[in-house]
This record gives structure tokens, sequence and C-alpha cells, in this order.
């Protein structure tokens, strides 16, 4: 079985490009399952239900996100209906939506975790401990267990991956849009990589125009932040898993 983990999608251009590559990488590379990061589909920051069909629709099995799940509030009409939505799962007990899913494909149950960090990252209850609370639920009923760890830091990201291998198949870094060059299987098995990097404008900062997003950091002035223009990166990671459930290859992919 292979399964695709596609980086951050940056709005219009983003999800032009996710549509136009995931078909043609599917196809190409015989992958199974697409799990993508929407956080930022719509205008850069959030999820709307009309977003989230269109990444369905383009090839997307399962949708995880991050600190900007909750930016668009159409997304409140669509996160406790949708079983393969998932926002962090450490967010404090009571906020909508799942954190986790269990996905059914032949005779397999793929899980899938989704976790915030806390380095720089807005407050959330320890990815640490939720982990530790949700493994064993996902172990009891799924075959191959994925985690999207949506954080700032590598080191926090290396650190988690570290705690959870040999107990899952893959652990990918997502949020700061910038692919990682160190993609691997670690001792116990599971594949890591500290971020996926995103599906989004190139000739940009971190997928934003560059003039919105000078303002801010060069004169500390209050801006709104535009979504840049094509053309596109497109960024995952391809984890191969075998008929024991073993994780026995990765392959980064970063199309420009």
């Amino acid at each position: 079985m292979k399964i695709m983990l596609t980086g951050d999608v940056i709005g219009r251009p983003g999800r032009r490009e996710f549509a136009a590559q995931t078909k043609k990488l599917k196809e190409r590379e015989n992958i199974d399952i697409v799990v993508v990061n929407g956080e930022n589909a719509a205008d850069g920051r959030g999820l709307t239900k009309d977003t989230f069909e269109e990444l369905l629709a383009a090839g997307a099995d399962i949708v995880t996100s991050g600190n900007h799940i909750f930016d668009k509030r159409d997304v409140f009409d669509i996160i406790d209906r949708e079983p393969f939505l998932l926002r962090p799962a450490n967010y404090p007990e009571g906020v909508p939506g799942h954190g986790w899913c269990v996905y059914p494909y032949r005779a397999k149950n793929i899980g899938v975790l989704n976790l915030s960090g806390r380095v720089f990252m807005p407050p959330m209850d320890c990815p640490f401990q939720k982990a530790e609370e949700v493994l064993p639920l996902l172990q009891k009923e799924c075959d191959i267990i994925l985690v999207d760890f949506h954080a700032e830091v590598t080191s926090e990201k290396a650190a988690l991956a570290f705690a959870l291998d040999g107990r899952i198949n893959a652990i990918v870094g997502t949020h700061t849009h910038v692919q990682t060059a160190d993609e691997r299987i670690l001792p116990k098995g599971a594949a890591f990589i500290s971020d996926l990097g995103m599906t989004g404008p190139i000739n940009s900062i971190i997928g934003f125009e560059i003039n919105s997003v000078m303002p801010k950091l060069t004169l500390s002035m209050p801006t709104r932040f535009e979504v840049g223009k094509a053309p596109c990166v497109y960024s995952a990671l391809i984890v191969e898993i075998d008929e024991q459930n073993r994780t026995v290859g990765v392959k980064r992919i970063f199309l420009k």
C-alpha cells in the first residue's frame, strides 16, 4: 500500500495545483490513499465547506488541519459531521470537531491522528500526553496509523516522532510551509519528515504575496496577508507499507 501525505494547501492557487497534480501522482506512483493538510485552503487561512469538498473532489481522502482551522466560520457547519475532516486532537475539551479518524480501505483500517505543537504556537493541551491517550484507541481498531503534527519547531516534531516510533507507521510535520530534506524511516519503523512543505505559490513568503507581508516584517505594521500567485509547488511524502503493515519505504515529492 502507498499513502501520500501532502503539505499545506495555500488558497486557490494551491487548490488548483493540488487538483492538477494529485490525480497524476496517484496514477504514476500507484497511490492508494491521500491525506492533505487543508487549513490554509480558503484564502490562505482556514477552510470552508466548498474548499473542503473541492479537496475531496481533487483526490483527497482525509483532510487534516492546524491552528487556522477555525478562521472561517463556515467550517463550523461541517466540522462535527465530516468524519474525515480533522482538527488537532489536543485542542481543549469541548472544542467542535474530532482529532482522529479511522478510514477503511479494502481490508485495512487506517488511523489518522492530528496534533498541534506548543512551541511558538497558540496554547494547546500537551500533544505528547494526547498521543498517549489516543494511540491505544487507534491500535485496537487500526492496522496502520499516521500522524500529522502541525508544529513550528523541528526539535518538537523530532521528539514526538521518536516518542511514537515503533507504534505508528508515519509521522509528518506540517505548518512551516517549507519542505525539509530529512525524510527517513526511524529505527523502530516509523516514517518521518520534519515538514512536508506547502502546495502553493513558490514566488512568495510561505505562500503569501511578498508585498503584503513586508510591512509586518520591516515596519511592524499590521497588514492583511494575500495569497500569492502561480507558479506553485506541490510538496508531499509517499509512505509505502507492506502486507504485514510495516513501513518499508519513503519518497519525498517536490514538484515545481
